[in-house]
């Protein structure tokens, strides 16, 4: 079963929290999404609906806003996102090569998450950061100049923190 499709709880009760933070105002509805997107890593069909709810804003203005940006999602994603640049600076140093070795390894493709929701990945266009390609992200830290045989080892790194709590 993927990840995305396991029953995952999204509290009514932290919803209601983080709506009482922002103002009732349709201005405040993309702080509102990304309020809710760090709490529980993506926007429910039930977070839609409460912020449509409460703005008074139509469920399809804020599927617009949150399909247009990318650091919204609505579907889970893992305790660890992986990004991999692939502009022309990181694709021309390895960013390919170093993809396959990231799918082969996590058994995920790009968009996708680990069984066990500790990683997604992800291909981006840029991340400004062409001198040090290929780059690949996990979470906000950089990693740069990554070859294919490193993989192991540094997602060894969040795996290890993954276990320890």
């Amino acid at each position: 079963m993927k990840y995305e499709e396991k029953n995952l709880v999204v509290s009514q009760k932290e919803i209601a929290r983080i709506l009482k933070l922002h103002p009732k105002e349709k201005r405040y509805s993309l702080a509102i999404l990304q309020d809710l997107q760090r709490s529980f890593g993506y926007i429910s069909k039930e977070a839609l609906a409460a912020v449509s709810a409460y703005l008074d804003i139509k469920l399809s203005a804020l599927y617009s806003m949150a399909t247009f940006y990318r650091a919204l999602s609505l579907k889970p994603r893992g305790k660890h996102l992986i990004k991999i640049c692939d502009g022309t600076a990181c694709h021309i140093r390895g960013a390919p090569v170093l993809l396959d070795a990231l799918k082969r390894t996590l058994c995920i493709k790009p968009g996708e998450t680990t069984e066990d929701g500790l990683f997604t990945l992800k291909t981006v266009n840029c991340l400004g950061a062409c001198a040090i390609g290929p780059v690949m992200v996990v979470d906000e830290k950089y990693y740069s100049k990554v070859k294919p045989d490193e993989v192991d080892a540094i997602l060894k790194t969040y795996r290890k923190g993954a276990k320890n709590g």
